[in-house]
């Protein structure tokens, strides 16, 4: 099969795309044919070398969480799925297991013709018929994320909510479900995007300084800062407000610098608040929209990584097969 690979740690213009053996599915497993797939941070970070010795890859190394696809084998023990079924859904790398919940979503990495996935997880499901590949890959961490996000945040109508990364694959899965809470939403975004975010619900655009911030907000929620780096977001909510954010390293009321507002960390990996089939039922209902920026084949794989870090992208970069 054809996958993008990297083959030693490196910047993602060292990924390539070579031919590898088709995985088979063990005890427990499916094998899925890759329709789509989309971009996550994890897919450039692990590569890197920037985590060292605290995970270390066996190369070559196939990246992709999230993946829409046709299930094409399945292992022993396996009832849930069989041959033909379309599924969608986020596979961890499998040398993450140890920090993927209790039943860990881990596989063989998406960007690829072929991938094998644990079948007994909720961040694996049924891809509902309406949703098209393409939108199921994208929708997957976004969506899941987004969803997380709004359940933790227990959003008032007529709340202020401030958006930081409004434009990215959370943020935008995010901004509509906001906005249906009937909360006023303020996004952080460029110009490029200004429109884009009015559509799915903000009602105001900012820029990214933190001097562009309000003040006085009830909620402010961070998709793309470093978790050290939220005392001028922090700074903006009233007291009492609450912070919700889902980038590491995990804030403290002390890195904040405040102690009287809620401060909620979201990575619900085990799908506590709603799993794979949530996520498909949302989307369904029109709750869940996909916000997909660009598009690539598999040849262009390690093009979509390279921009994913180089270029201001908006929504998800999403690879077909």
């Amino acid at each position: 099969m054809k996958a993008v690979v990297a083959t030693d740690y490196g910047p993602p213009e060292q990924y390539t795309v070579t031919e590898l053996p088709v995985p088979r599915p063990g005890p427990g497993q499916i094998q899925v044919r890759i329709a789509a797939a989309a971009i996550n941070p994890a897919d450039v970070r692990l590569p890197s070398g920037e985590f060292g010795d605290a995970v270390r890859l066996e190369f070559p190394y196939v990246p992709g969480n999230d993946f829409a696809g046709t299930v094409t084998e399945v292992g022993a023990g396996v009832n849930a799925y069989r041959a033909g079924d379309e599924v969608f859904g986020l596979a961890m790398p499998r040398v993450l297991r140890a920090m993927a919940g209790r039943r860990p979503s881990v596989g063989t990495g998406s960007l690829a013709e072929y991938a094998v996935v644990e079948a007994d997880t909720p961040l694996v499901a049924h891809r509902p018929a309406a949703l098209s590949a393409e939108d199921a890959a994208a929708l997957a961490t976004a969506g899941l994320t987004a969803r997380a996000i709004a359940t933790t945040a227990n959003l008032q109508p007529g709340e202020h909510v401030l958006v930081v990364g409004a434009s990215g694959g959370v943020g935008t899965a995010l901004i509509p479900l906001l906005a249906a809470a009937k909360a006023h939403v303020t996004a952080t975004a460029t110009d490029v995007d200004a429109e884009l975010l009015r559509r799915l619900g903000a009602a105001e655009i900012i820029g990214y300084q933190e001097a562009d911030y309000p003040a006085g907000i009830d909620v402010a929620v961070n998709a793309v800062l470093p978790g050290d780096r939220l005392t001028g977001l922090a700074a903006a909510l009233r007291p009492g407000g609450r912070l919700t954010t889902i980038t590491y390293p995990v804030p403290t009321p002390e890195l904040i610098g405040r102690d009287d507002v809620g401060l909620d960390f979201v990575l619900d990996v085990d799908g506590d608040l709603g799993g794979m089939r949530e996520v498909g039922d949302a989307a369904m209902r029109g709750e869940l929209r996909a916000t997909i920026g660009r598009r690539y084949r598999l040849g262009q794989g390690p093009q979509a990584c390279t921009d994913f870090v180089r270029e201001h992208t908006t929504g998800k970069l999403v690879v077909t097969m």
